[in-house]
C-alpha cells in the first residue's frame, strides 16, 4: 500500500477514534477550534487597550442605537445606524423599515459589527485563527439572525397572517419531505426531473477510451469542417464533469462543438473504498495523459487545446509544467477556469485548512476510504450560509415557497466521492505547504516549475467566487512566462461565473492580455483599468482558441478501431451513472 510518512505514522487506534468522533462533529477537529478559540482568547486577555477599545466601542453604538430608536418612532424616515453589507440580502424589504423591526434588525447588525471587532485585530493572534474565529463567530451570528425566526421577520408573519398560517404547515411538510430524503438517501426535490442522457448531458458522442480511472467522450461534429487543433476538456473529480454539458442552452459543449471544435471530454469514474490509494499521479497519467495518447491516436499530427476547471485546471497545470519540462510539446494551449495555482490565500475554505484539521479529516478517509461528497458539500455550504442555508430555510420552511430546480441546481447535488489517498495530497502538498507555487511539488523523480509552462494561456476567475477567489487566481500573472495570458474576471460565483452562455441572461466581464514583456499590474489596478463587458466571455474564449488554431479541416472520425480507440458506447457514458 502507498502512504506517507505522515500517514504510516499514524496510530490504528487514533485514527479509528478520530474517524468516529469526525462523524459526530461533521469533519470538523475539536482540537483545531478549541486551539483556535485560546489563542483569540489568551491574545485578547492580556490585552487591556484592546478591551477598553471594545468597550468604548459598544458604548457608542449602544447610544447612537438609543437615540435611532427615540427618532424612529416619531420619524419612520430616520436613517439607520448601520446598513447591511452589499453581499447581506436578509433586511432588503421594505418591511424590515418600519417599526419594531427596523430596531430588531439595526440592533443584530450592530451586535455583528461589535463581534467583528472583538475577533479581529488582536496583536499576537495568528491570522489562521483571526481568519477562523471570524469565520466561526459569523456562523453562530447567523443562527441567531432575527430573518430566520417567525416573530421577529416581517415577511413571514405577514405571510402568515394573509395566508392563514397555509405557509407554516407547507413548510412543515416540505422540512418533513426533505428530512425524508436525506435518510433514504434520495435526491433533494425536483432533481428528478433532471436526468443525465436525457435532458442534461445529452450533446451526441461516444466514448472511445476507458481505463479504471475515466472514459473519454468524443462528441460528434455539427459543422461539415473543424479546426485542426481539437479541445480536450477536463472537470472537477469532486462533482460529475457535466457541469460544462448541462442542458444544451447552457452547454460549453455544444457551443464549442457548433463552432467548429472537435471537443473530447474525460469523465471521472465515481471512486468507492476499494479506490482509496489511487493518488495525484494516477489522476495525471491515468487522466489527462491517457487522454492526451488516445486523442492523439484518433486525430493525428494535431496539438490540443486543454482546458481545465477547478480541480481539473490544477491536474492540468501539473502536467503541463511536467510536459514543458519534458519538451513534450503536444498542447497548443491552456484555459484554466477558477483554479488555483497559489493555495497561500485560498480564501475562507482556508479555515478548514491547518494541520490538526488535514489529519482529523485524514483519518476520517481513511476509515472509509474516500471523502464522501456530502462531507465536502457541507463545507463548501457554510462559505456561503446566508444563501446556501438560511435563506433558503427561511424561503421554503417558513414561506412555505419551493425554489424551482434548474439543471444547474441539479448538478450540485450529483457529487462524487475522493479517494483517500489523492485527496491527502491534494490538501497536504498543495492547500497546507503550497508546493506547487513554491517549485517543490514533484512530477517522476523531479520537481516541476509553472514557470516552464511557455504556452498562451486563458484563465478566467469570478468576482464572487469564494472556492478559488479571483485575485489568487490572478496570482499567475507573478509566476509565468507564458508567450501571453489572458485574464477574464467575470461576474458570478465558482460555478454561474462559468456557466455564463451568450444571450439576455450572460453577466458581464473583463478581459485583457498581457505579454511576457509586458510590466505586472496588481489585482486592483487592473481592476481599475480594464473596462467591463456586458455579455457572455464564451465567445471571446471562442475566438482566442480560433486564432490559436489551424485551418480548418474535415471532421475526423469518431474514434480510430485500428489504433484500438472504437467506439465503447453512446455519450455520456456509463461512469457519470455511477452513484
Amino acid at each position: 500500500m502507498k502512504q506517507s510518512p505522515t500517514v504510516a505514522s499514524a496510530n490504528p487506534m487514533d485514527r479509528l477514534f478520530h474517524a468516529q468522533l469526525g462523524r459526530a462533529t461533521f469533519g470538523l477537529s475539536p482540537v483545531s477550534l478549541m486551539v483556535t478559540y485560546l489563542d483569540w482568547f489568551a491574545h485578547l486577555m492580556i490585552s487591556p487597550g484592546k478591551q477598553a477599545e471594545l468597550l468604548e466601542k459598544i458604548r457608542r453604538k449602544t447610544s447612537r442605537f438609543a437615540v435611532y430608536a427615540a427618532q424612529s418612532m416619531l420619524d419612520p424616515k430616520t436613517p439607520p445606524v448601520i446598513r447591511p453589507l452589499p453581499q447581506d440580502r436578509r433586511f432588503r424589504n421594505e418591511a424590515w423599515q418600519r417599526w419594531p423591526f427596523n430596531l430588531i434588525h439595526q440592533s443584530f447588525l450592530l451586535n455583528q459589527q461589535i463581534f467583528s471587532n472583538a475577533v479581529t485585530d488582536i496583536r499576537g493572534v495568528s491570522p489562521h485563527h483571526e481568519r477562523a474565529m471570524c469565520f466561526l463567530t459569523r456562523q453562530m451570528l447567523d443562527v441567531f439572525s432575527p430573518s430566520n425566526f417567525i416573530f421577529t421577520n416581517p415577511e413571514v408573519l405577514e405571510t402568515t397572517v394573509k395566508e392563514g398560517g397555509k405557509n407554516l404547515l407547507q413548510g412543515w411538510m416540505n422540512f418533513v419531505e426533505d428530512q425524508e430524503r436525506v435518510l433514504s438517501g434520495r435526491k433533494p426535490v425536483g432533481a428528478e426531473e433532471f436526468q443525465v442522457g436525457k435532458n442534461l448531458a445529452i450533446t451526441p458522442g461516444k466514448v472511445v477510451f476507458r481505463n479504471h480511472l475515466m472514459e473519454l467522450i468524443q462528441y460528434t461534429p455539427t459543422t461539415e469542417k473543424v479546426y485542426k487543433e481539437p479541445v480536450l476538456m477536463l472537470s472537477a473529480w469532486m462533482m460529475k464533469y457535466y457541469i460544462m454539458d448541462l442542458s444544451p442552452e447552457n452547454s460549453m459543449v455544444k457551443y464549442l462543438v457548433d463552432h467548429g471544435h472537435t471537443v473530447f471530454m474525460i469523465s471521472w469514474v465515481n471512486p468507492g473504498r476499494d479506490d482509496r490509494d489511487l493518488d495525484m499521479e494516477d489522476y495525471r497519467n491515468l487522466g489527462i495523459m491517457d487522454a492526451l495518447k488516445t486523442i492523439n491516436g484518433i486525430v493525428p499530427d494535431a496539438r490540443i487545446h486543454a482546458v481545465g476547471y477547478c480541480l481539473g485546471g490544477i491536474i492540468l497545470t501539473i502536467a503541463a509544467a511536467a510536459m514543458c519540462r519534458d519538451h513534450d510539446h503536444r498542447l497548443a494551449s491552456v484555459t484554466l477556469l477558477t483554479t488555483l495555482t497559489d493555495f497561500s490565500d485560498p480564501g475562507e475554505i482556508a479555515v478548514f485548512i491547518d494541520p490538526g484539521e488535514v489529519s482529523y479529516l485524514e483519518d476520517l478517509m481513511w476509515e472509509q476510504g474516500y471523502l464522501d461528497p456530502q462531507q465536502a458539500a457541507g463545507s463548501f455550504q457554510l462559505l456561503r450560509s446566508h444563501d446556501l442555508i438560511w435563506s433558503r430555510m427561511v424561503r421554503e420552511y417558513l414561506l412555505g415557497k419551493r425554489q424551482p430546480m434548474f439543471d444547474l441546481m441539479a448538478w450540485n447535488v450529483d457529487g462524487t466521492r475522493m479517494p483517500y489517498r489523492q485527496h491527502s495530497q491534494l490538501l497536504r502538498r498543495l492547500f497546507l505547504n503550497n508546493d506547487l507555487w513554491d517549485g517543490r511539488y514533484r512530477v517522476g523523480d523531479r520537481p516541476i516549475a509553472i514557470g516552464d509552462i511557455h504556452l498562451p494561456l486563458f484563465v478566467v476567475a469570478a468576482t464572487t467566487d469564494h472556492v478559488a477567489p479571483w485575485r489568487s487566481v490572478y496570482k499567475l500573472h507573478l509566476q509565468t512566462d507564458a508567450e501571453e495570458l489572458t485574464f477574464v474576471l467575470t461576474s458570478g460565483g465558482h460555478n454561474v461565473g462559468i456557466v455564463n452562455p451568450p444571450g439576455p441572461k450572460a453577466r458581464d466581464y473583463r478581459i485583457a492580455t498581457s505579454k511576457a514583456e509586458d510590466r505586472y499590474l496588481d489585482p486592483d489596478t487592473w481592476l481599475e483599468t480594464v473596462p467591463s463587458q456586458t455579455g457572455s466571455w464564451w465567445p471571446a474564449w471562442e475566438e482566442w482558441l480560433c486564432r490559436r488554431s489551424s485551418d480548418k479541416i474535415p471532421s475526423p472520425p469518431t474514434g480510430n478501431p485500428d489504433k484500438g480507440y472504437g467506439a465503447l458506447t453512446d455519450a455520456p457514458g456509463t461512469y457519470v451513472l455511477q452513484e
